[in-house]
Protein backbone atom coordinates (compact mmCIF):
# COMPACT_ATOMS: atom_id res chain seq x y z
CA UNK A 1 0.00 0.00 0.00
CA UNK A 2 1.35 3.73 -0.95
CA UNK A 3 2.41 5.52 2.35
CA UNK A 4 -0.61 8.18 2.57
CA UNK A 5 0.30 11.84 2.74
CA UNK A 6 -1.01 13.64 6.40
CA UNK A 7 -2.97 16.47 6.96
CA UNK A 8 -0.90 19.80 7.07
CA UNK A 9 -1.31 20.41 10.71
CA UNK A 10 0.59 24.07 10.70
CA UNK A 11 -2.42 25.38 9.01
CA UNK A 12 -3.16 28.76 10.49
CA UNK A 13 -5.78 29.55 12.87
CA UNK A 14 -7.99 31.55 11.20
CA UNK A 15 -8.14 28.46 8.98
CA UNK A 16 -10.80 26.92 11.11
CA UNK A 17 -12.22 30.92 11.23
CA UNK A 18 -12.82 30.63 7.40
CA UNK A 19 -13.98 27.32 7.93
CA UNK A 20 -16.60 28.19 10.42
CA UNK A 21 -17.85 31.60 8.04
CA UNK A 22 -18.41 29.12 5.20
CA UNK A 23 -19.08 25.81 6.66
CA UNK A 24 -22.94 26.38 5.42
CA UNK A 25 -21.60 27.29 1.82
CA UNK A 26 -19.51 24.13 2.00
CA UNK A 27 -22.40 21.78 2.52
CA UNK A 28 -21.53 20.34 5.95
CA UNK A 29 -23.49 19.99 9.54
CA UNK A 30 -21.81 20.50 12.60
CA UNK A 31 -22.50 18.12 15.25
CA UNK A 32 -21.32 16.74 18.43
CA UNK A 33 -21.11 13.31 20.34
CA UNK A 34 -24.44 12.44 20.04
CA UNK A 35 -25.39 14.25 16.70
CA UNK A 36 -27.01 17.16 17.55
CA UNK A 37 -25.45 20.40 16.14
CA UNK A 38 -24.53 22.80 18.98
CA UNK A 39 -26.05 22.91 22.62
CA UNK A 40 -29.06 25.16 21.30
CA UNK A 41 -32.41 23.58 22.72
CA UNK A 42 -35.72 23.79 20.90
CA UNK A 43 -36.65 25.67 23.39
CA UNK A 44 -34.07 28.33 23.41
CA UNK A 45 -35.12 29.29 19.95
CA UNK A 46 -37.15 32.49 21.26
CA UNK A 47 -33.91 33.80 23.38
CA UNK A 48 -32.13 35.41 20.52
CA UNK A 49 -33.14 34.27 16.83
CA UNK A 50 -36.12 32.83 15.82
CA UNK A 51 -34.09 30.44 14.02
CA UNK A 52 -31.15 29.27 16.56
CA UNK A 53 -32.10 30.62 19.62
CA UNK A 54 -30.10 34.12 20.07
CA UNK A 55 -32.46 37.16 19.80
CA UNK A 56 -36.37 38.02 20.64
CA UNK A 57 -38.41 38.75 17.62
CA UNK A 58 -37.53 40.26 14.83
CA UNK A 59 -37.42 43.97 15.73
CA UNK A 60 -39.85 46.24 13.25
CA UNK A 61 -38.38 47.30 10.17
CA UNK A 62 -36.16 44.52 9.87
CA UNK A 63 -35.51 43.36 5.99
CA UNK A 64 -34.97 39.76 5.35
CA UNK A 65 -31.38 40.03 4.83
CA UNK A 66 -30.83 41.66 7.68
CA UNK A 67 -32.63 38.67 9.56
CA UNK A 68 -30.58 36.41 7.27
CA UNK A 69 -27.32 38.14 8.17
CA UNK A 70 -28.15 37.82 11.56
CA UNK A 71 -28.95 34.39 11.93
CA UNK A 72 -25.58 33.74 10.21
CA UNK A 73 -24.22 35.55 13.48
CA UNK A 74 -25.72 33.35 15.16
CA UNK A 75 -24.69 30.09 13.38
CA UNK A 76 -21.24 30.85 13.57
CA UNK A 77 -21.23 32.16 16.86
CA UNK A 78 -22.87 28.78 17.74
CA UNK A 79 -20.23 26.50 15.86
CA UNK A 80 -16.98 28.13 17.37
CA UNK A 81 -18.58 27.81 20.57
CA UNK A 82 -18.89 24.10 20.25
CA UNK A 83 -15.54 23.75 18.29
CA UNK A 84 -13.74 24.92 21.32
CA UNK A 85 -16.05 23.23 24.02
CA UNK A 86 -16.83 19.70 22.89
CA UNK A 87 -14.17 17.04 22.41
CA UNK A 88 -16.35 15.35 20.00
CA UNK A 89 -17.30 18.13 17.64
CA UNK A 90 -17.16 17.11 14.04
CA UNK A 91 -18.71 17.76 10.86
CA UNK A 92 -20.77 16.01 8.60
CA UNK A 93 -21.85 15.64 5.05
CA UNK A 94 -25.38 18.03 4.89
CA UNK A 95 -27.45 15.15 3.74
CA UNK A 96 -31.35 15.28 4.55
CA UNK A 97 -33.02 12.00 5.73
CA UNK A 98 -34.39 9.95 3.34
CA UNK A 99 -37.75 9.96 4.33
CA UNK A 100 -38.11 13.86 4.08
CA UNK A 101 -39.62 15.47 1.00
CA UNK A 102 -35.96 16.75 0.62
CA UNK A 103 -34.55 13.68 0.89
CA UNK A 104 -36.83 12.08 -1.10
CA UNK A 105 -36.89 14.73 -4.01
CA UNK A 106 -32.76 14.64 -3.71
CA UNK A 107 -32.69 10.76 -4.34
CA UNK A 108 -34.90 11.39 -7.44
CA UNK A 109 -32.72 13.95 -8.85
CA UNK A 110 -29.65 12.30 -8.61
CA UNK A 111 -31.21 8.62 -10.14
CA UNK A 112 -32.64 10.95 -13.24
CA UNK A 113 -28.61 12.17 -13.26
CA UNK A 114 -27.15 9.31 -13.19
CA UNK A 115 -29.59 7.68 -15.24
CA UNK A 116 -28.96 10.39 -18.28
CA UNK A 117 -25.49 9.49 -18.13
CA UNK A 118 -25.70 5.94 -18.26
CA UNK A 119 -27.80 6.33 -21.64
CA UNK A 120 -25.16 9.14 -23.13
CA UNK A 121 -22.12 6.43 -22.14
CA UNK A 122 -24.17 3.59 -23.81
CA UNK A 123 -25.50 5.36 -26.83
CA UNK A 124 -23.35 4.92 -30.54
CA UNK A 125 -21.48 7.08 -30.32
CA UNK A 126 -20.90 7.65 -26.69
CA UNK A 127 -21.93 11.44 -25.49
CA UNK A 128 -19.65 12.14 -22.46
CA UNK A 129 -20.11 16.10 -22.15
CA UNK A 130 -21.66 15.31 -18.68
CA UNK A 131 -18.47 12.43 -17.89
CA UNK A 132 -16.46 15.44 -18.73
CA UNK A 133 -18.37 17.92 -15.95
CA UNK A 134 -17.76 15.15 -13.50
CA UNK A 135 -14.19 14.67 -14.72
CA UNK A 136 -13.47 18.59 -13.85
CA UNK A 137 -15.14 18.32 -10.23
CA UNK A 138 -13.31 15.41 -9.18
CA UNK A 139 -9.97 17.16 -10.75
CA UNK A 140 -11.09 20.28 -8.22
CA UNK A 141 -11.55 18.02 -5.36
CA UNK A 142 -8.45 16.18 -5.63
CA UNK A 143 -6.82 19.79 -5.62
CA UNK A 144 -8.80 20.85 -2.48
CA UNK A 145 -7.25 18.02 -0.74
CA UNK A 146 -3.17 18.61 -1.90
CA UNK A 147 -1.12 20.21 0.67
CA UNK A 148 1.44 22.87 -0.78
CA UNK A 149 4.13 20.47 -0.19
CA UNK A 150 2.59 17.93 -2.62
CA UNK A 151 3.76 19.75 -6.13
CA UNK A 152 4.86 16.88 -7.55
CA UNK A 153 1.31 15.60 -6.85
CA UNK A 154 -0.68 18.83 -8.34
CA UNK A 155 1.71 18.50 -11.61
CA UNK A 156 1.00 14.69 -11.98
CA UNK A 157 -2.89 15.73 -11.51
CA UNK A 158 -2.55 18.78 -13.92
CA UNK A 159 -0.90 16.17 -16.64
CA UNK A 160 -3.34 13.49 -16.44
CA UNK A 161 -6.33 15.37 -15.77
CA UNK A 162 -5.82 17.70 -18.41
CA UNK A 163 -9.07 19.27 -18.90
CA UNK A 164 -8.56 20.85 -22.40
CA UNK A 165 -6.62 17.38 -23.37
CA UNK A 166 -9.38 15.40 -22.03
CA UNK A 167 -12.22 17.74 -23.84
CA UNK A 168 -10.60 16.79 -27.35
CA UNK A 169 -10.92 12.93 -26.78
CA UNK A 170 -14.57 13.23 -25.84
CA UNK A 171 -15.44 15.24 -28.97
CA UNK A 172 -13.19 12.58 -31.22
CA UNK A 173 -14.63 9.97 -29.01
CA UNK A 174 -11.69 8.37 -27.66
CA UNK A 175 -11.50 9.04 -24.43
CA UNK A 176 -10.07 6.33 -21.78
CA UNK A 177 -12.41 6.75 -19.13
CA UNK A 178 -11.38 3.13 -17.37
CA UNK A 179 -7.97 4.47 -17.49
CA UNK A 180 -8.63 7.98 -15.53
CA UNK A 181 -10.75 6.49 -13.01
CA UNK A 182 -8.05 3.80 -12.14
CA UNK A 183 -6.07 6.93 -12.08
CA UNK A 184 -7.85 8.84 -9.30
CA UNK A 185 -8.51 5.85 -7.40
CA UNK A 186 -5.03 5.38 -6.89
CA UNK A 187 -5.18 9.02 -6.08
CA UNK A 188 -7.73 8.97 -3.68
CA UNK A 189 -5.57 6.00 -1.97
CA UNK A 190 -2.69 7.77 -1.17
CA UNK A 191 -4.61 10.68 -0.02
CA UNK A 192 -7.39 9.24 1.93
CA UNK A 193 -7.93 8.63 5.78
CA UNK A 194 -7.06 4.45 6.71
CA UNK A 195 -10.57 4.45 7.82
CA UNK A 196 -11.94 4.96 4.11
CA UNK A 197 -9.46 1.88 2.34
CA UNK A 198 -12.02 -0.35 1.77
CA UNK A 199 -13.72 1.91 -0.02
CA UNK A 200 -11.16 2.52 -1.95
CA UNK A 201 -11.02 -1.09 -2.21
CA UNK A 202 -14.43 -1.72 -3.25
CA UNK A 203 -14.03 1.25 -5.86
CA UNK A 204 -11.19 -0.84 -6.80
CA UNK A 205 -13.54 -3.64 -7.97
CA UNK A 206 -16.06 -1.64 -10.05
CA UNK A 207 -16.33 -1.72 -13.55
CA UNK A 208 -18.98 -0.15 -14.59
CA UNK A 209 -17.88 3.06 -15.88
CA UNK A 210 -21.51 5.27 -13.99
CA UNK A 211 -20.69 3.06 -11.00
CA UNK A 212 -17.30 4.16 -10.52
CA UNK A 213 -17.64 7.60 -11.23
CA UNK A 214 -20.83 7.63 -8.60
CA UNK A 215 -18.67 6.15 -5.84
CA UNK A 216 -15.57 8.34 -6.69
CA UNK A 217 -17.79 11.64 -6.06
CA UNK A 218 -19.00 9.78 -2.91
CA UNK A 219 -15.68 8.67 -0.94
CA UNK A 220 -14.33 12.14 -2.01
CA UNK A 221 -16.90 13.56 -0.42
CA UNK A 222 -16.00 12.03 2.67
CA UNK A 223 -12.21 12.62 2.29
CA UNK A 224 -12.96 16.40 2.32
CA UNK A 225 -14.89 15.84 5.18
CA UNK A 226 -11.84 13.72 6.95
CA UNK A 227 -9.77 16.66 6.19
CA UNK A 228 -11.47 19.15 7.56
CA UNK A 229 -12.17 17.57 10.80
CA UNK A 230 -8.69 16.64 11.16
CA UNK A 231 -7.63 20.05 10.76
CA UNK A 232 -10.04 20.82 13.75
CA UNK A 233 -9.21 18.32 15.96
CA UNK A 234 -5.79 19.44 15.42
CA UNK A 235 -6.07 23.23 15.33
CA UNK A 236 -7.99 23.39 18.66
CA UNK A 237 -5.42 23.87 21.05
CA UNK A 238 -4.34 26.74 19.60
CA UNK A 239 -7.78 28.25 18.87
CA UNK A 240 -8.74 29.47 22.56
CA UNK A 241 -7.54 32.69 22.26
CA UNK A 242 -8.77 33.63 18.74
CA UNK A 243 -12.11 31.99 19.67
CA UNK A 244 -12.26 34.44 22.73
CA UNK A 245 -11.81 37.33 20.59
CA UNK A 246 -14.10 35.67 17.69
CA UNK A 247 -17.19 34.50 20.14
CA UNK A 248 -17.03 38.42 21.47
CA UNK A 249 -17.16 39.82 18.28
CA UNK A 250 -19.82 37.85 17.00
CA UNK A 251 -21.91 38.55 20.08
CA UNK A 252 -21.55 42.52 19.76
CA UNK A 253 -22.78 42.08 15.59
CA UNK A 254 -25.91 40.15 17.39
CA UNK A 255 -26.27 43.01 19.67
CA UNK A 256 -25.98 45.73 16.89
CA UNK A 257 -28.79 44.35 15.27
CA UNK A 258 -31.15 43.33 18.80
CA UNK A 259 -30.66 45.76 21.38
CA UNK A 260 -32.56 43.86 23.55
CA UNK A 261 -30.49 40.68 23.22
CA UNK A 262 -28.95 40.91 26.47
CA UNK A 263 -32.71 41.21 28.58
CA UNK A 264 -32.40 37.49 29.82
CA UNK A 265 -28.78 37.75 31.19
CA UNK A 266 -29.69 41.21 33.56
CA UNK A 267 -32.76 39.62 34.77
CA UNK A 268 -30.33 36.94 35.78
CA UNK A 269 -28.12 38.46 37.41
CA UNK A 270 -30.06 40.69 39.04
CA UNK A 271 -31.85 38.00 40.56
CA UNK A 272 -28.76 36.71 41.45
CA UNK A 273 -27.85 40.18 43.05
CA UNK A 274 -30.94 40.31 44.95
CA UNK A 275 -30.57 36.70 46.50
CA UNK A 276 -26.83 37.36 47.28
CA UNK A 277 -28.01 40.73 49.42
CA UNK A 278 -30.76 39.11 51.06
CA UNK A 279 -28.68 36.01 52.26
CA UNK A 280 -25.40 38.36 53.39
CA UNK A 281 -26.56 38.44 56.41
CA UNK A 282 -26.12 34.50 57.02
CA UNK A 283 -23.55 33.98 54.19
CA UNK A 284 -23.68 31.84 51.13
CA UNK A 285 -23.99 28.65 51.45
CA UNK A 286 -20.79 26.99 52.84
CA UNK A 287 -19.37 30.35 53.40
CA UNK A 288 -19.23 31.49 57.21
CA UNK A 289 -20.47 35.08 57.81
CA UNK A 290 -18.31 37.98 58.64
CA UNK A 291 -17.29 37.94 62.63
CA UNK A 292 -18.94 41.07 62.87
CA UNK A 293 -22.03 39.71 61.64
CA UNK A 294 -22.28 43.55 59.18
CA UNK A 295 -22.46 42.31 55.37
CA UNK A 296 -19.58 43.58 54.24
CA UNK A 297 -19.51 45.09 49.80
CA UNK A 298 -21.29 42.90 47.65
CA UNK A 299 -18.46 41.70 45.25
CA UNK A 300 -19.68 41.28 41.38
CA UNK A 301 -17.69 38.08 41.24
CA UNK A 302 -19.37 36.97 43.96
CA UNK A 303 -22.54 37.73 42.52
CA UNK A 304 -21.68 36.31 39.14
CA UNK A 305 -20.51 33.22 41.30
CA UNK A 306 -23.74 32.84 42.44
CA UNK A 307 -25.70 33.80 39.07
CA UNK A 308 -23.77 30.55 37.66
CA UNK A 309 -24.58 28.03 40.24
CA UNK A 310 -28.15 28.92 40.05
CA UNK A 311 -27.81 27.63 36.08
CA UNK A 312 -27.29 24.19 37.51
CA UNK A 313 -31.02 24.03 39.32
CA UNK A 314 -32.76 25.94 36.36
CA UNK A 315 -36.19 24.89 35.95
CA UNK A 316 -36.56 23.09 32.39
CA UNK A 317 -39.40 24.41 31.78
CA UNK A 318 -38.08 28.17 32.39
CA UNK A 319 -37.42 29.38 29.08
CA UNK A 320 -36.09 33.01 30.19
CA UNK A 321 -32.31 31.21 30.18
CA UNK A 322 -29.65 33.77 29.85
CA UNK A 323 -28.86 34.10 26.24
CA UNK A 324 -25.02 34.66 27.47
CA UNK A 325 -25.29 31.08 28.71
CA UNK A 326 -27.30 29.48 26.29
CA UNK A 327 -24.78 27.99 24.17
CA UNK A 328 -23.76 26.03 27.24
CA UNK A 329 -27.20 24.76 28.57
CA UNK A 330 -27.21 20.94 27.14
CA UNK A 331 -24.24 20.83 29.40
CA UNK A 332 -24.93 22.93 32.06
CA UNK A 333 -28.13 21.15 32.53
CA UNK A 334 -26.42 17.26 32.07
CA UNK A 335 -24.29 18.94 34.92
CA UNK A 336 -27.21 19.80 37.15
CA UNK A 337 -28.36 16.52 36.58
CA UNK A 338 -24.83 14.74 37.66
CA UNK A 339 -25.37 16.84 40.76
CA UNK A 340 -28.57 15.79 41.97
CA UNK A 341 -27.34 12.30 41.79
CA UNK A 342 -23.99 13.46 43.35
CA UNK A 343 -26.61 14.49 46.22
CA UNK A 344 -28.49 11.28 46.49
CA UNK A 345 -25.55 8.92 46.05
CA UNK A 346 -23.44 10.93 48.94
CA UNK A 347 -26.22 10.89 51.09
CA UNK A 348 -27.04 6.84 50.86
CA UNK A 349 -23.86 6.08 51.33
CA UNK A 350 -23.47 8.88 54.40
CA UNK A 351 -27.03 6.63 55.50
CA UNK A 352 -25.48 3.39 54.81
CA UNK A 353 -22.03 4.02 56.30
CA UNK A 354 -23.52 5.58 59.26
CA UNK A 355 -25.50 2.76 60.23
CA UNK A 356 -23.09 -0.22 59.56
CA UNK A 357 -20.20 1.08 61.00
CA UNK A 358 -16.47 1.65 59.57
CA UNK A 359 -15.96 -2.50 59.84
CA UNK A 360 -18.41 -2.89 56.71
CA UNK A 361 -18.18 0.34 54.91
CA UNK A 362 -13.98 0.12 54.67
CA UNK A 363 -14.25 -4.06 53.73
CA UNK A 364 -13.09 -3.98 49.86
CA UNK A 365 -15.11 -3.33 47.36
CA UNK A 366 -18.31 -2.26 49.35
CA UNK A 367 -18.60 0.99 48.62
CA UNK A 368 -17.97 0.36 44.80
CA UNK A 369 -20.75 -1.86 44.61
CA UNK A 370 -22.68 -0.10 46.44
CA UNK A 371 -22.29 3.14 43.78
CA UNK A 372 -22.81 0.71 41.11
CA UNK A 373 -26.00 -0.66 42.55
CA UNK A 374 -26.84 2.86 42.53
CA UNK A 375 -26.55 4.09 39.44
CA UNK A 376 -28.25 1.22 37.69
CA UNK A 377 -31.46 1.86 39.71
CA UNK A 378 -31.33 5.66 39.87
CA UNK A 379 -30.29 6.26 36.11
CA UNK A 380 -32.70 9.01 34.26
CA UNK A 381 -34.44 9.57 38.27
CA UNK A 382 -33.65 13.05 36.86
CA UNK A 383 -36.74 13.06 34.64
CA UNK A 384 -40.00 14.40 35.45
CA UNK A 385 -41.94 10.97 34.01
CA UNK A 386 -39.67 8.96 36.93
CA UNK A 387 -40.75 7.82 40.36
CA UNK A 388 -38.08 9.06 42.35
CA UNK A 389 -40.05 7.42 45.61
CA UNK A 390 -40.35 3.85 43.82
CA UNK A 391 -36.44 3.70 42.76
CA UNK A 392 -35.20 4.54 46.04
CA UNK A 393 -37.45 2.15 47.68
CA UNK A 394 -35.90 -0.38 45.45
CA UNK A 395 -31.95 1.03 45.82
CA UNK A 396 -33.06 0.82 49.62
CA UNK A 397 -33.76 -3.10 49.14
CA UNK A 398 -30.46 -3.91 47.34
CA UNK A 399 -28.64 -1.66 49.95
CA UNK A 400 -29.82 -4.59 52.41
CA UNK A 401 -28.64 -7.03 50.41
CA UNK A 402 -25.19 -6.07 49.89
CA UNK A 403 -25.21 -4.60 53.59
CA UNK A 404 -26.33 -8.54 54.92
CA UNK A 405 -23.67 -9.93 52.63
CA UNK A 406 -20.87 -8.56 54.16
CA UNK A 407 -22.09 -8.44 57.82
CA UNK A 408 -20.53 -11.51 58.93
CA UNK A 409 -17.89 -11.27 61.33
CA UNK A 410 -18.86 -7.76 62.12
CA UNK A 411 -21.23 -5.75 64.21
CA UNK A 412 -24.79 -7.02 63.12
CA UNK A 413 -27.54 -4.69 62.67
CA UNK A 414 -30.72 -6.01 64.07
CA UNK A 415 -34.22 -5.73 62.09
CA UNK A 416 -35.12 -2.30 63.64
CA UNK A 417 -31.65 -0.87 62.55
CA UNK A 418 -31.92 -2.36 59.25
CA UNK A 419 -35.65 -1.30 58.56
CA UNK A 420 -34.85 2.01 60.06
CA UNK A 421 -31.75 2.43 57.10
CA UNK A 422 -34.43 1.54 54.69
CA UNK A 423 -36.80 3.78 55.67
CA UNK A 424 -34.35 6.60 55.69
CA UNK A 425 -32.94 5.89 52.38
CA UNK A 426 -36.48 5.97 50.90
CA UNK A 427 -37.39 9.05 52.80
CA UNK A 428 -34.35 11.05 50.78
CA UNK A 429 -36.80 10.92 47.52
CA UNK A 430 -38.84 14.21 49.73
CA UNK A 431 -37.66 17.65 48.92
CA UNK A 432 -37.02 19.12 52.31
CA UNK A 433 -35.18 15.86 53.78
CA UNK A 434 -32.93 17.13 55.86
CA UNK A 435 -29.60 14.68 54.92
CA UNK A 436 -30.49 15.52 51.23
CA UNK A 437 -30.50 19.49 51.91
CA UNK A 438 -27.76 19.53 54.16
CA UNK A 439 -25.42 17.66 51.41
CA UNK A 440 -27.30 19.69 48.82
CA UNK A 441 -25.44 22.40 50.79
CA UNK A 442 -22.41 20.82 50.81
CA UNK A 443 -21.96 20.74 47.39
CA UNK A 444 -22.98 23.91 46.20
CA UNK A 445 -20.25 25.41 49.04
CA UNK A 446 -17.69 23.33 47.24
CA UNK A 447 -18.85 24.32 43.88
CA UNK A 448 -18.93 27.79 45.42
CA UNK A 449 -15.33 27.99 46.79
CA UNK A 450 -14.14 25.84 43.95
CA UNK A 451 -14.95 28.83 41.50
CA UNK A 452 -13.37 31.51 44.76
CA UNK A 453 -10.81 29.38 43.90
CA UNK A 454 -9.98 29.86 40.78
CA UNK A 455 -7.75 28.19 38.13
CA UNK A 456 -4.79 29.44 39.79
CA UNK A 457 -4.88 28.64 43.53
CA UNK A 458 -6.42 24.94 42.59
CA UNK A 459 -9.85 23.31 43.40
CA UNK A 460 -9.96 22.66 47.51
CA UNK A 461 -10.45 19.57 49.39
CA UNK A 462 -13.66 18.17 49.15
CA UNK A 463 -15.72 18.50 52.80
CA UNK A 464 -15.54 15.13 55.08
CA UNK A 465 -19.14 14.66 54.60
CA UNK A 466 -18.70 14.37 50.61
CA UNK A 467 -15.45 12.40 51.23
CA UNK A 468 -16.84 8.64 49.86
CA UNK A 469 -18.20 10.84 46.05
CA UNK A 470 -14.91 12.85 46.25
CA UNK A 471 -13.62 11.96 42.71
CA UNK A 472 -17.20 12.71 41.36
CA UNK A 473 -17.88 16.02 42.75
CA UNK A 474 -14.30 17.10 41.90
CA UNK A 475 -14.44 16.22 38.41
CA UNK A 476 -18.20 18.01 38.13
CA UNK A 477 -16.23 21.00 39.22
CA UNK A 478 -13.91 20.53 36.83
CA UNK A 479 -16.05 20.78 34.00
CA UNK A 480 -18.67 23.12 35.74
CA UNK A 481 -15.03 25.57 36.07
CA UNK A 482 -13.82 24.97 32.85
CA UNK A 483 -17.22 25.95 30.96
CA UNK A 484 -17.74 29.55 33.11
CA UNK A 485 -14.12 30.15 32.76
CA UNK A 486 -14.27 30.05 28.95
CA UNK A 487 -17.53 32.29 29.13
CA UNK A 488 -16.76 34.90 31.51
CA UNK A 489 -13.58 35.38 29.23
CA UNK A 490 -15.71 36.05 26.54
CA UNK A 491 -18.54 37.44 27.81
CA UNK A 492 -16.86 39.24 30.91
CA UNK A 493 -16.93 42.77 28.98
CA UNK A 494 -20.90 42.38 28.50
CA UNK A 495 -21.57 41.15 32.68
CA UNK A 496 -19.49 44.20 33.56
CA UNK A 497 -21.92 46.88 32.90
CA UNK A 498 -25.05 45.35 33.68
CA UNK A 499 -23.28 43.97 37.44
CA UNK A 500 -22.58 47.83 37.70
CA UNK A 501 -25.86 48.78 36.73
CA UNK A 502 -27.05 46.35 39.42
CA UNK A 503 -24.95 46.35 42.40
CA UNK A 504 -23.80 50.14 42.16
CA UNK A 505 -27.11 52.35 40.78
CA UNK A 506 -26.05 55.48 42.29
CA UNK A 507 -22.52 55.55 40.85
CA UNK A 508 -24.29 54.67 37.79
CA UNK A 509 -26.73 57.58 37.62
CA UNK A 510 -24.12 59.99 39.09
CA UNK A 511 -21.83 59.00 36.03
CA UNK A 512 -24.77 59.29 33.86
CA UNK A 513 -25.30 63.24 35.14
CA UNK A 514 -21.29 63.90 35.03
CA UNK A 515 -21.87 62.76 31.56
CA UNK A 516 -24.40 64.67 30.25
Amino acid sequence: MQAKFLPNTSLPNTHILYLIEHHQTWGYNAEGKRGKRSGWRDTDRHTLSSETGLSHSPTKGTTLPERAELEGCVSNLSLAHEIVMNQDFCFRQNSPPKDSVEGRVKEVVHRAFWDVLQEQLSSCPPDYSHAVTLLQEVKATLLSLLLPGHARLRAQLDEVLDLPLIQQQALHGGLDLPRLAAYVTSTMGSLCAPVRDPEIRALRGLSDPVDILREILRVLGLMKTDMVNFTVQNLRPHLLQQAVQYERTKFQQILDKEPASLDRTTAWLRGAAQEFVSNSSSGPEGVSPPPDGAPGPVSPTAVLNRACLNLLHWDPQDHNYPETVVMDRVRLDSLGRSLNLLVLEAAVLLLTTTHCGGTVSSQHGFVGKLKKTFTALLEGSHSRSCDLQGALQGLAEQVLVQVRSVQEGSVQLDRDGLELLKRQISDLGEADNPVRKLLGERVRGYLQATLEAGSQQGAPSPPQALRLVGAELTSLASSFGKILQFNRSVFGPFYAPILRTVLFPEREAEMGEDSR
